[in-house]
C-alpha cells in the first residue's frame, strides 16, 4: 500500500478526478450531507487539489451548503412523518429541539464551524426546530465558510505535503486542534443542554407547589 502511494500515482489520481469534472466536486459534498459517513475532509482535499484552492474551496462549500440546506428543508416538510419517527423520537433529539427553541441559533452556528461534529444531526435538529428557513440558511452559510476553508487551507498542496515531514506534522496537528476543539465544544453545549433543561425542570416543579 506505502509502496503504491508515489507522488506519480497521487498526480495521476488528480488528473483523473480533474477530468470528472466540476460537477462530479459539487455532488460529493452534496452527497455527503445524505450519507455521513462519506469521508468531507478527503472530498475537499480532492477538489482544491484538483481544481485549486478558490475553486476547491468554493466548489466543496457550495456542495455541503447546498446538501445541509437540502437535508433541513427536507426534515422540515416531512420530519413528522412517521418514516423518519427514528430520528424525531430520539431523546438526544428531542432535548437539542428544545434548547435550540430557547437559545436561538449561535449554538448551531459554533458546531458548524468545526470539522468532524455531527454536521446532520445539527440540520436535523434545525429543520425540527422553530428556527426559520433563511436564517438557518445565513448560519449554514457562515457556518461551513469556515470549516471548508480550513480544510482547503490544510489540504490544499497533497503532494507537498507528502514530501515535506514538517508540513505533514504541522497540518495534522492542526486537523487534530480542530478535532478536538470540536468535539470539546459539543461535550459542553451538551453539559450546557442537561443544565438548563434540568433548571426549566426544577422551576416548574418549584412553581407548581
Amino acid at each position: 500500500m506505502l509502496d503504491w502511494l508515489t507522488i506519480d500515482n497521487i498526480e495521476q489520481i488528480e488528473e483523473h478526478y480533474r477530468r470528472l469534472g466540476p460537477f462530479t466536486g459539487l455532488l460529493l459534498p452534496i452527497l455527503e450531507a445524505f450519507l455521513p459517513f462519506l469521508p468531507l475532509m478527503v472530498i475537499v482535499i480532492a477538489n482544491v487539489n484538483a481544481f485549486g484552492l478558490f475553486w476547491g474551496f468554493f466548489i466543496s462549500w457550495s456542495g455541503t451548503v447546498i446538501g445541509s440546506y437540502l437535508v433541513f428543508l427536507i426534515v422540515r416538510r416531512f420530519g413528522k412523518s412517521k418514516k423518519l419517527r427514528f430520528f424525531t423520537e430520539s431523546k438526544q433529539v428531542k432535548k437539542l429541539i428544545r434548547w435550540v427553541d430557547m437559545n436561538g441559533i449561535s449554538p448551531l452556528f459554533v458546531l458548524l464551524c468545526f470539522p468532524f461534529t455531527p454536521s446532520v444531526l445539527v440540520n436535523i435538529v434545525a429543520g425540527l426546530s422553530n428556527i426559520r428557513t433563511r436564517f438557518y440558511l445565513f448560519v449554514l452559510m457562515l457556518g461551513k465558510l469556515v470549516m471548508i476553508f480550513a480544510m482547503s487551507f490544510v489540504g490544499q498542496d497533497i503532494t507537498e505535503l507528502l514530501t515535506s515531514p514538517i508540513k505533514l506534522i504541522l497540518s495534522l496537528a492542526v486537523l487534530a486542534l480542530l478535532w478536538g476543539v470540536g468535539k470539546l465544544v459539543e461535550r459542553q453545549l451538551n453539559k450546557r443542554v442537561e443544565r438548563d433543561l434540568r433548571d426549566i425542570r426544577e422551576a416548574r416543579k418549584n412553581s407548581n407547589r
